[in-house]
């Protein structure tokens, strides 16, 4: 009997599987995007946030002021803003060794001569010769650019706020005393800091405003993941398991029986072994084609070739384990729920908890950590790269524990790929 093809059409199984995994799949992808960015303000959390006094102080009626500290004390016990500011009081050289490994979404600095500035405002000579004092806010755009942004906004207006408070209690003061001060005086008195925003941590142009960590790491992630795939096909293929499909080509080989472990095994070999191809090409191409930015180049190839290899190793545990449905758990794992983890666009202190919480072990977020660390912060194992590394090799051993612990149980409960009554073809040879 001869059945048309289009009547599998008719089949209410075919439509209700399909449309069960599609549409889970639109939901988790719509959840996992747009969840973890669409309001990153009401979700922050203790972003951290310097504040440095280098304000030496000065005589203010016979008595020592330093409004420096006055400022950073305020700024430091302020509750306005809750707990979505973690400020943090230190020094300059404290600030900048943090800034330069990433730890610091930006910073407020208060300079030496801020007392001695805004008091002599107060005075006949001062307020004939205005010199108002800055406050500095710094950026950090190498730790990202959303967290830079919303650490420049809530630093601007502490400043600002600052000021504004000084301002007041310097004018109460000035009433207080009777002093006679001109209109400007009294008007520039009332708000004497200014505040210029400087970037903490420059960049090199091709740096991607500090986003060419992310995306690096994205390729060596995706990279690692479609290799998986395709290894995963060709390896099946090479065994005589499924056809190769070249075009209107139907190839097959002939079939060499292999347990799951040990076709586990000969995928995972050719994926560390490719991946010295893929890593390679990968920097070849950021670095030598596109002329990305980049330092270290030696370790950056290192740790591309083994994020590739981890990344593919993964990937192919997964499809080992869960056959078919395999590439779908690769994709929410790499990709899905990867991506807004990474903390390289909206920071982790800007994620709800849940997202916080899958960052702590997606390998996006670990590799991105590491190739910041490599590009921007001198290679510092502290700015990254030490947990990067640990993380990749927790993973690699994580992997093969899980898949050829579970490959193995297959194996032995006689879960085999062909039946066991199936003879091997006697034409079967080493490929």
């Amino acid at each position: 009997m001869n059945i048309h093809p289009f009547r599998v059409l008719r089949a209410k199984p075919l439509w209700i599987a399909n449309g069960v995994i599609t549409g889970v799949l639109a939901v988790l992808f719509t959840v996992f995007y747009v969840g973890a960015n669409i309001d990153p303000v009401d979700h922050m959390k203790n972003l951290p946030v310097a504040v440095v006094n280098a304000d030496k102080g000065a005589d203010a009626g016979g008595s020592q002021v330093n409004l420096g500290s006055q400022i950073t004390g305020s700024i430091a016990k302020s509750t306005a803003g809750g707990d979505k500011i973690d400020w943090k009081v230190m020094d300059e050289k404290e600030m900048k060794e943090e800034i330069g490994k990433g730890k610091l979404f930006g910073a407020l600095v208060v300079p030496a001569d801020f007392t001695s500035s805004i008091t002599a405002l107060t005075t006949t000579e001062g307020a004939k010769n205005p010199v108002r004092p800055t406050l500095t806010v710094l950026t950090n755009q190498s730790a990202g650019s959303v967290g830079s942004s919303l650490a420049r906004t809530a630093t601007t207006q502490a400043a600002e706020n600052a000021s504004l408070q000084v301002g007041r209690e310097l004018i109460a003061r000035a009433d207080a005393e009777q002093a006679k001060l001109p209109t400007a005086a009294r008007l520039l008195l009332a708000d004497p800091a200014a505040v210029t925003v400087k970037d903490g941590h420059p960049l090199d142009s091709h740096s991607g405003l500090g986003l060419t960590a992310f995306y690096y790491s994205l390729a060596l992630v995706v990279v690692g993941m479609l290799a998986a795939n395709v290894i995963n096909g060709q390896v099946d293929h090479a065994l005589g398991y499924t056809h190769n499909d070249m075009g209107p080509l139907r190839l097959h080989r002939p079939l060499i029986r292999a347990t799951r472990v040990q076709t586990l095994a000969v995928s995972s070999t050719l994926m560390a072994g490719l991946s010295l191809l893929m890593g390679s090409l990968i920097m070849a191409g950021a670095v030598g084609i596109m002329g990305m930015d980049a330092s270290h180049l030696p370790l950056l190839w290192l740790f591309s070739v083994c994020a590739v290899a981890v990344s593919g190793i993964g990937a192919l545990t997964l499809l080992a384990v869960f056959g078919t449905p395999g590439m779908l758990v690769v994709t929410l794992v790499f990709i899905g729920m990867a991506v807004p983890t990474a903390g390289a666009t909206t920071p982790l202190e800007a994620l709800p908890a849940f997202y916080r919480f899958l960052a702590e072990f997606e390998p996006l977020r670990q590799i991105t950590g590491g190739i910041r660390s490599i590009l921007y912060y001198d290679a510092q194992g502290d700015a990254g790269l030490t947990r990067a590394w640990v993380m990749m090799g927790a993973a690699l051993v994580a992997a093969a524990l899980f898949g050829f612990g579970v490959t193995g149980w297959y194996d032995r409960k006689g879960l085999h790929r062909i039946p066991a009554e199936t003879e091997p073809e006697k034409t079967a040879a080493p490929v």
